[in-house]
């Protein structure tokens, strides 16, 4: 119901042309975007980060719709001073530390003046990482019939349009219960995948991650030891893949690592109990992948919401309505709509 009503104001705000009012009436006072990797070649990665292109365009539609482009740390302080006439404020924040942050990003964010966060699990640059993730789409890539033995299915997958179904119809699969992740190693070995090689591929090593953090447009944050879906784990467990990964980025970058992003970030991999694991294990900000604006005044710091850009062909339209308030107005509407229902 909700998708249904957030996508009929969407489409409604674009051909109508009441976008404008839509971003007064409902936008919130800040956004944080996410983005993943940005990537030069986008159907040769299978469409599944954001095209040079597209990334280009989200920032500037936010300088060009007066969107003030901060680091988290100048968002939150600003809103916490809930001042009159102030802008609306956008941070912009990129999950896993990928390479192309720094080869292909980080000229773009230059050129746009645009301070921007890298959220990083210690075992991307230590290259003991497990990226299911990337093994899928390496698999797809590579073959064109694909069996997935934990999930029964098998996928004919020899043109472009077949390899993402399956990609996207595994992806979903392990979406639903995170700890299938791991039942996809015997997977990978039979194809001869190595995810180890995907590690040294994609991911910013040390030295490169030190250099990044360096940038004075750059902050650098946690995302656990190992992107585990915390949840998922004991308490012990999830309070050490946080410590460790703050410890970690601290002693390799030699400075104070306060900001995190949990891994995934839906409801199902982080809650109430990873927000106070957070806090004990010395985090004062994290991120989650919820969908959502922030206001002026008292924030929840250990769970505040993101917007993700897609990769689909709508995408730029979407994060335009997305920032705009479609999405809020996408609530309240749902929420009128259920008070009349009650009532």
């Amino acid at each position: 119901m909700r998708e249904v009503l957030v996508n009929s104001i969407l489409y409604g705000t674009q051909w109508t042309g009441l976008m404008p009012i839509f971003r007064r009436l409902f936008a919130g006072r800040a956004v944080i975007v996410t983005f993943h990797e940005i990537q030069r070649d986008f159907q040769h990665e299978l469409m599944t980060g954001t095209s040079v292109e597209l990334f280009q365009q989200c920032l500037s539609l936010l300088q060009r719709q007066g969107w003030k482009i901060v680091s988290l740390d100048e968002c939150l302080r600003a809103l916490s001073q809930n001042e009159a006439n102030a802008p609306r404020y956008a941070v912009i924040t990129f999950d896993d530390g990928y390479r192309d942050i720094s080869s292909v990003a980080l000229p773009l964010l230059e050129q746009n003046r645009a301070p921007f966060m890298v959220y990083v699990p210690t075992g991307a640059p230590t290259r003991s990482l497990k990226p299911w993730w990337l093994g899928l789409r390496e698999l797809f890539r590579r073959a064109d019939h694909v069996t997935i033995d934990p999930m029964g299915v098998k996928f004919d997958c020899s043109d472009f349009f077949g390899k993402k179904v399956g990609l996207k119809a595994v992806t979903k699969w392990v979406h639903e219960d995170y700890r299938r992740a791991a039942s996809l190693d015997r997977t990978f070995q039979n194809y001869g995948i190595s995810l180890s090689a995907l590690n040294a591929a994609y991911f910013l090593d040390e030295r490169e991650l030190q250099a990044l953090s360096r940038h004075p447009l750059a902050s650098i944050g946690g995302h656990t030891t190992s992107h585990a879906a915390l949840a998922t784990l004991d308490p012990s467990s999830a309070r050490a893949e946080l410590e460790d990964n703050r410890k970690y980025l601290e002693t390799l970058l030699e400075r104070p690592v306060r900001d995190l992003a949990y891994p995934y970030g839906t409801p199902g991999a982080c809650g109430p109990r990873e927000e106070y694991l957070a806090g004990q294990a010395g985090f004062s900000t994290a991120v989650t992948t919820r969908k959502g604006c922030l206001a002026d005044g008292n924030l929840n710091r250990l769970a505040l919401p993101r917007f993700g850009v897609g990769c689909h062909l709508d995408a730029l339209m979407s994060f335009e309505a997305n920032v705009g308030g479609v999405y809020a107005a996408g609530q309240a509407l749902k929420g009128a709509v259920s008070l009349r229902h009650r009532s």
